[in-house]
């Protein structure tokens, strides 16, 4: 008994299995969780080491590169990225991206294991290296506390006091701060003064450290009890550190006070290290991420609730502010695909009805609810959530789904037409093209595997369409051979008195069709002939079509880096940016702004890298009433940046979709092991030169940036030897004078504050005296200026950073188009001229950003289309037991291409990674529908028809399932045009089978003809 009989047969059994799919699919639906975007796994980690007054070319070489030397060991390594700046190096390590999620902590292991054994072959000076493989955490909700009139150090408190709320809601994995102030205690003193009272410098830090540090001072037993010993002495002030007294030796009995050598204050370090505000206001940014599976809308709603009651209790001008919160963006996100995917279902359910009877509309509608509900149940149980890519994939899979069903329904009335008995025709109108449609649906399926086969992260992101499209169309498979032929035996009625026997293909439609058939095969050399010219015209023509990777995002917000000449203070960074926010705020068009100085923000939204930290950048996050006026505003704010900020670079950038770059195009030049700094300069000026010659490109750069000045005391030894004046005195005196020496340490409640000794402030605004420095020898108390023991004060130029590629010194070319301009449309014009700069024996160039990522995408792709190609070979070699229907098949499928480039052109949409998976579903849907159609020439066969009959009457039985399912799925996928992620794909889809339609039931049956030499009649 075959499957169809046996539900036919337990009817009631079936009936009642429908009812428990329709009810634990709506459970199953409500327990999916919600993201915007799928999850993919950020395969990188960083490794910061600091070497305190180190050049950028020595941390690189004596740091960075024993390091990277011990990392590139590793087998799992696909590439090693680098930064050296002055005192810290940083190195980004990248797993190869085969590796799947749960192995990655165990790489990380390893590779801390292998960091640990290089330790100890680093000079002396550098600390310890610290790993972070959290580099790729989301904090999808970030707030900004704000305080009118609050010192930085009440601000923190308050966020303090939240944190440890927040951290405790449900589903909250971490809570962080961004731009709070690091305290410190100032004493400003000079060296001439200490040196006067007979101290030095080593006296006040011995005194100090003694004087603070915790003491264990032991327990004493008191009758039956042990009390511990603690004696007092520890400062309970910052004021009581100006009291404390210091003596200046053991043969000196004279105690002097800290007052007495220099003024003590608490404050914040000054420069600052990142600075943050919100509206123009100063502000905490505060952070949160969720634990990776919960439901992130469950998560930000409770947050947002506990939230709501602790701002209550906040006192009057502290606000909390949102910069960005995920679950209200997915929240929307999601129900604006439910309205596309609701749109979808009633556009499918109207066509169905308005051409097969309502009833067969209510039929077929039923199978396609099941269907949907019963790939929720499925997806629930293999854990994928509602995202961008899985309710895309259902309303891909939409027009599909119903395929199956059609067939079933539409040879169930043509049977029932023909006088056979209903249960008779429900079974073998399931039955006999059950197999055909079940490779069918594989082959369909299978069209979507080199997604899930992908390795790099496009395959992770896009992984769930091919999950989700697979699930539904084998679902929907099941219901067409069993709930399907149920309901037509239940619902539809007997064909009226005199019906039975009429040609079910006597309209006129059909009539057309079957002349139009007829005059193809007959001419069928003119009919492949002009297939052939229109395949031709439509190539040429794709060249025209706009091509881009992923499409911007469509948040309501975009960034704006200000990017000032390299090694700019922070201060003046400020100060600018505080201009372009006051610009912003006065605009009607901006919601709020919120802004990083030093460094990018944390990683709130997964494709986009937060900038490393750099004094010399900030970045504004510009959020919009309306996201259709961020275009406007970059537009009117493009020229204003350039008569402003003259010496900065500004580039506007929206956020991307998918694995997105900051910089779109990038471009590498590598040298030797260590190459000349110089030359790798210049060759990349060359190539900025092309590209600021270039009118579509909004503005370029180099990550190695502007070099920078550094001032270079030129030490005598000979004098540094009388006078017991060392290369460390001399750095021990700038370091205090200037930026001030960490002396002590102050405990304030859990805080721990260090005690900074420097000169006063209007020392050390006088540059000009450092010649007349005091330096003063270790232990000394005497002084000698700084100009007795150095022959000059020079300066000279250095490279601020210096960035590496496996181990290979590599200067970046950063660009990116203007607005409203693709990157290929750029690349068309200086792809050749920057490829054809002659480069030195030894140097190399490569492109990077978006255009390395597009291309190793696509590759990707193409491991997964071999064993998809041959189990789809395979299948339809299998169902037809020939050759030659497949040769059919394959011969029709590159014609496909004609509708999609003349779709694309006239409605002007990208043809990007996106509608290149549209690309490939067609492909599926294509030889669906072909082998549907090949199966039934067969049937007809065997029935006794001649060869020239079966092919017109398959042709005809054929037509309105096949014309129905392509016109389901065309306008199933109109809601998708709303979506500028999606339109690529949607025009893809719907030009390239409305005109695949076509070639199905005309080209199809025409190259069949010819391969098997078949004549038409005159």
């Amino acid at each position: 008994m075959n499957l169809t009989a046996a539900a036919i047969e337990k009817k009631t059994v079936s009936y009642f299995a429908f009812v428990l799919i329709f009810i634990a699919g709506i459970a199953a639906f409500l327990s999916l969780g919600q993201l915007e975007d799928p999850d993919f796994t950020v395969k990188t980690a960083a490794i910061t080491t600091y070497y305190p007054g180190a050049s950028a070319e020595e941390v690189e070489l004596e740091v960075t590169d024993r390091i990277e030397l011990a990392i590139q060991q590793m087998k799992q390594i696909d590439y090693i990225k680098s930064w050296s700046r002055s005192g810290v190096s940083v190195i980004k390590v990248n797993i190869i991206p085969a590796y799947t999620a749960d192995k990655i902590p165990q790489i990380w292991d390893e590779l801390r294991r292998k960091i640990r054994e290089v330790e100890t072959s680093l000079p002396s000076g550098v600390g310890r290296p610290m790993v972070n493989d959290d580099f790729g955490d989301v904090f999808g909700h970030l707030l900004a506390l704000t305080g009118d009139g609050y010192t930085y150090a009440e601000l923190e408190e308050y966020a303090k006091n939240l944190k440890k709320e927040l951290s405790l809601v449900d589903g909250v994995a971490k809570v962080v701060f961004w731009g709070q102030q690091k305290k410190v205690i100032y004493i400003d003193s000079s060296q001439t003064q200490i040196s006067q009272l007979g101290l030095s410098e080593t006296n006040v830090a011995a005194t100090l450290a003694h004087h603070h540090e915790v003491v264990d001072s032991g327990y004493v037993d008191v009758q039956n009890k042990r009390l511990r010993i603690t004696p007092t002495g520890e400062f309970q002030s910052p004021e009581e550190i100006a009291d404390l007294t210091i003596r200046a030796s053991a043969d000196n009995s004279e105690l002097i006070r800290i007052k007495d050598i220099g003024t003590v204050s608490q404050g914040y370090q000054n420069p600052p290290a990142k600075i943050m505000r919100f509206n123009g206001e100063r502000a905490i940014a505060i952070a949160i991420s969720n634990i990776p599976g919960t439901n992130v809308v469950t998560m930000g709603h409770k947050v947002a609730d506990r939230l709501d009651e602790l701002i209550a209790e906040l006192p009057i001008g502290i606000e909390v502010q949102r910069v960005h919160w995920q679950a209200d963006i997915v929240d929307a996100s999601i129900q604006g695909f439910f309205i596309n995917l609701t749109e979808a279902i009633l556009i499918v359910l109207v066509v169905l009805a308005a051409s097969m009877g309502l009833r067969m509309g209510i039929i077929i509608g039923t199978a396609l609810i099941l269907t949907i509900l019963g790939t929720f149940i499925i997806m629930s149980m293999m854990g994928i959530d509602l995202q961008r890519m899985s309710l895309g994939a259902l309303v891909i899979a939409l027009g599909m789904m119903v395929d199956n069903s059609i067939v079933v329904a539409d040879g169930f009335v043509s049977r029932l037409q023909k006088g056979m008995d209903r249960t008779k025709a429900a079974i073998e109108a399931a039955t006999l093209p059950s197999m055909p449609l079940l490779g069918a649906t594989v082959v369909a399926v299978m069209a979507f595997y080199p997604i899930i086969a992908s390795t790099e992260s496009v395959g992770e992101y896009c992984g769930s369409l091919f999950m989700v499209v697979g699930i539904s169309l084998m679902f929907s498979w099941v219901l067409s051979v069993t709930l399907t032929p149920i309901q037509c035996m239940d619902m539809m009625p007997d064909p009226k008195p005199g019906e039975a026997g009429i040609d079910p293909y006597g309209a006129k439609f059909y009539v057309y069709y079957r002349s139009l058939l007829h005059i193809a095969i007959k001419r069928r050399w003119v009919t492949i002939g002009a297939m052939v010219v229109l395949l031709v015209v439509s190539i040429i023509g794709f060249g025209q079509v706009k091509q881009l990777f992923f499409p911007d995002s469509s948040m309501t917000k975009f960034m704006v880096d200000y990017w000032t000449p390299e090694g700019t203070r922070i201060q003046d960074v400020s100060a600018d940016i505080k201009i372009i926010e006051k610009k912003l705020l006065n605009d009607e068009r901006v919601a709020s702004i919120s802004t990083f100085i030093g460094g990018g923000p944390p990683r709130f939204y997964l494709p986009v890298t937060p900038e490393d930290p750099n004094q010399a950048y900030g970045q504004l996050i510009v959020n919009m009433h309306d996201e259709k006026e961020i275009d406007d505003l970059i537009k009117d704010l493009t020229p204003w940046f350039e008569e402003t900020f003259p010496d900065a670079q500004v580039p506007m950038i929206k956020y991307g979709v998918g694995p997105a770059e900051t910089w779109k195009l990038q471009a590498r030049i590598s040298g030797p092991a260590v190459a000349d700094a110089a030359v790798l300069r210049s060759l990349a000026i060359k190539s900025t030169d092309i590209l600021d010659a270039e009118p579509l490109v909004g503005m370029s750069q180099t990550d190695w940036r502007q070099r920078v000045l550094k001032l270079v005391p030129e030490y005598n030894q000979e004098r540094g030897r009388w006078t017991n004046i060392t290369r460390q005195d001399i750095g021990d005196t700038t370091k205090r004078a200037y930026d001030g020496r960490v002396i002590g340490q102050y405990r304030d409640k859990d805080d721990v504050l260090p005690i900074i000794m420097r000169m006063g402030e209007e020392e050390r605004r006088n540059v000009g005296g450092l010649d007349v420095l005091q330096v003063q020898p270790q232990g000394a108390t005497y002084t000698v200026p700084l100009s007795q023991v150095t022959d000059a004060v020079l300066t000279e130029w250095e490279d601020s950073v210096i960035w590496r590629r496996d181990r290979r010194r590599t200067i970046t070319i950063q660009a990116n188009p203007i607005l409203e301009v693709t990157l290929p449309s750029v690349m068309k014009n200086v792809a050749e001229k920057l490829e054809s700069s002659e480069l030195p024996v030894g140097y190399t160039f490569e492109w990077g950003g978006e255009i390395e990522s597009a291309a190793a995408s696509q590759k990707s792709l193409i491991p997964g289309m071999i064993p998809a190609a041959v189990v789809i070979a395979f299948i339809v070699v299998a169902l037809f037991n020939a050759f030659r229907p497949p040769i059919v098949i394959a011969l029709t499928i590159p014609f496909a291409l004609i509708g999609i480039t003349w779709g694309l052109l006239f409605s002007g949409a990208a043809f990007g990674f996106v509608a290149l998976l549209g690309g490939m579903s067609l492909v599926g849907m294509m030889i669906k529908n072909a082998v549907v159609l090949l199966d039934q020439v067969n049937i007809e066969l065997a029935e006794g028809k001649t060869p020239y009959e079966a092919i017109v009457h398959s042709g005809l039985s054929r037509l309105r399932p096949v014309g129905l399912a392509a016109a389901t799925t065309v306008l199933g996928v109109i809601p998708l045009l709303q979506d500028v992620f999606w339109v690529g794909m949607g025009v893809t889809i719907m030009a390239g089978l409305s005109f695949g339609t076509i070639l199905t039931m005309v080209l199809v049956p025409v190259l069949y003809a010819t391969l098997y030499k078949i004549k038409a009649p005159s």
